[in-house]
């Protein structure tokens, strides 16, 4: 089978940019001036949301789907935001595309996660020649390739379920707790910042692990549909991720470690037992 690979970003403002861009005092500490450079944005955009290349990468949270089974993690050990660590989650996430060359796919992917991982690793150098090849080595490349919006190597699931139309975009969470599944759990988007400050990385983990898994779960239903996966495949995938998840509950020795699954499982009737 094609590998899968399903990924979500959470990022926090790049307190060095801003700095270095003059959008804060150079003696401001990075909170202060982040939240100065905020209330500017503010003022001037009417939200505090900073643009793709102004976005740090802190977590990088993975489903990872092959004939070995399913897997969910967050790459990178590390639970900081220097130059080096968001360089080594760059390279850990392309090198997995250079290794398998899977199928890509996300939750509003196009509109924020790929633009953020495309000026990030400019920014660091981060090479990833498979990722941006185009069919100029690889001829497979030139009619699908992970970079053009309507091809498929890339699956966009809030782009190609709204059929492209903005209008019709629906939010992850929502189509999840509609779809039977758990949802997101925990604190939203919005407040990774303000988690980043508290030292609260483990709790931002979890929340963005249950957000790949959610886009994992739509992917396969958008296979059922699509005529990918026979009604029996599917239910098989759904009791993978339910017996992988609560396998793994309580197991301190397992990466998928964490209160959040058995919270996610509670939530999510659709992964119930049959």
């Amino acid at each position: 089978m094609t590998p899968i690979l399903c990924f979500d970003l959470e990022t926090i403002p790049d307190a060095a940019g801003l700095r270095r861009l003059g959008l804060f005092d150079a003696d401001c500490d990075d909170a202060s001036g982040v939240a100065a450079a905020q209330a500017a944005r503010r003022e001037s955009h009417g939200n505090d949301f900073f643009p793709h290349y102004l976005q740090r990468v802190w977590v990088i949270g993975c489903v990872f789907r092959d004939h070995e089974g399913f897997r969910v993690r967050c790459l990178g050990e590390q639970h900081g935001a220097s130059d080096a660590e968001e360089a080594a989650r760059l390279r850990a996430f392309f090198k997995t595309i250079e290794k398998h060359t899977p199928q890509l796919v996300s939750w509003n992917g196009s509109g924020f996660d790929l633009p953020v991982l495309h000026h990030r690793a400019m920014l660091h150098g981060v090479a990833a020649p498979r990722y941006w090849e185009q069919g100029d080595d690889d001829r497979d490349f030139k009619y699908n390739n992970y970079l053009s919006r309507y091809h498929s190597r890339h699956i966009d699931l809030m782009d190609v379920l709204s059929a492209y139309q903005g209008r019709a975009f629906a939010p992850l969470d929502a189509m999840s707790q509609l779809c039977g599944f758990g949802g997101k759990l925990g604190a939203d988007g919005s407040k990774v910042y303000e988690s980043f400050c508290n030292h609260q990385g483990e709790a931002v983990r979890a929340y963005c692990e249950t957000d790949v898994v959610n886009t994992y779960l739509l992917y396969c239903r958008f296979r059922l549909l699509r005529g990918d996966l026979t009604a029996e495949q599917y239910r098989e995938e759904l009791r993978l991720v339910r017996n992988t998840l609560r396998g793994v509950i309580g197991d301190s020795s397992s990466p998928l470690q964490g209160g959040h699954w058995k919270d996610y499982l509670d939530a999510a009737p659709a992964l119930a037992a049959d």
